[in-house]
């Protein structure tokens, strides 16, 4: 029997919405770290050990993702789309793709940012492969094995490695999805799933603002009641608490990682005052903003 036959896989068909016109005054987004190396590959289990915050609460890069699970299970919301995964599940997720993921007891494996510009084919949706052939499983962490390792070189040929070495598995990707679509073409999604999956992309591209449920039910055309009984039906939560948990998200991201003051955190993420969001901050996550920072 073929490998790629030896796999399952989810997949998600994507949406397209259009942009917002970006006001003059609009400041430049503070690019996360790991945007910074060429590829970036951290343990999962490190990550974990960041706070729950770090997997959980939702939240997108801005270049492709792979998540590669070796041991251990979970829960996976992808688009507002809650899963299961476990051992030996690599799920792929497109830049700018809302997603979180919980940890049940020790789970082993890696999260890999990839470069996003370097004329690679990535998949154009997220997919959830479940590998279940040996010979799929070691060649998919040979090739992270290696990234990690090129990335640990830092001379001068390193970029051109990673880029070889990234050029591999797009195309171990692509034939895994192109294996599986010739075999079973991926399901019809419902109206639940597509108005979730609208939701968060446009959470994604309004976050910032301050704006509510409401404002993203009068764009889908719902009221709000019936956007967050869905939200709730398909990811398990209401659609306020994906709001919160992406803007609270960002807000450790930039505490931890920028030199911003407060105030513009908060103007940032979408809070009403700098007084509201530490009032909230301290609401959901037990400490104050300051003495987050500090902590990190």
């Amino acid at each position: 029997m073929c490998l790629w036959g030896a796999i399952a896989i989810m997949s998600f068909q994507r949406l397209t919405l259009l942009p917002q016109p970006v006001s003059a005054g609009t400041e430049r987004e503070i690019p996360d770290i790991a945007a910074l190396a060429p590829v970036e590959v951290t343990s999962i289990a490190r990550l974990a050990q960041g706070g729950r915050w770090q997997t959980e609460a939702m939240r997108s890069y801005s270049r492709p993702v792979l998540l590669w699970v070796t041991r251990g299970q979970g829960k996976i919301t992808v688009a507002g789309r809650s899963s299961g995964y476990g051992t030996h599940n690599a799920i792929f997720l497109p830049p700018g793709t809302q997603h979180g993921f919980s940890v049940m007891g020790q789970v082993m494996g890696s999260l890999v940012h990839l470069p996003r510009d370097q004329g690679l084919e990535w998949p154009a949706r997220p997919v959830h492969l479940r590998l279940l052939e040996a010979q799929l499983q070691r060649e998919l962490t040979g090739m992270i094995d290696a990234l990690e390792r090129e990335a640990q070189v830092r001379d001068a040929q390193t970029p051109a490695a990673l880029s070889f070495q990234a050029g591999l598995l797009s195309v171990w990707l692509k034939r895994a999805v192109d294996a599986h679509d010739q075999r079973a073409p991926a399901p019809k999604q419902s109206s639940a799933h597509k108005l979730t999956e609208a939701f968060t992309a446009l959470v994604e591209r309004d976050f910032r603002r301050p704006v509510g449920v409401q404002h993203f039910a009068a764009l889908l055309g719902v009221t709000p009641t019936h956007l967050s009984r869905v939200c709730r039906q398909v990811s398990g939560r209401a659609a306020l608490d994906l709001i919160k948990d992406r803007r609270h998200f960002e807000a450790r991201r930039l505490l931890r990682d920028s030199d911003l003051k407060v105030a513009d955190i908060a103007r940032r993420t979408g809070f009403a005052s700098p007084a509201y969001f530490t009032r909230a901050f301290v609401a959901y996550t037990g400490q104050s903003p300051s003495v987050f920072r500090r902590a990190g």
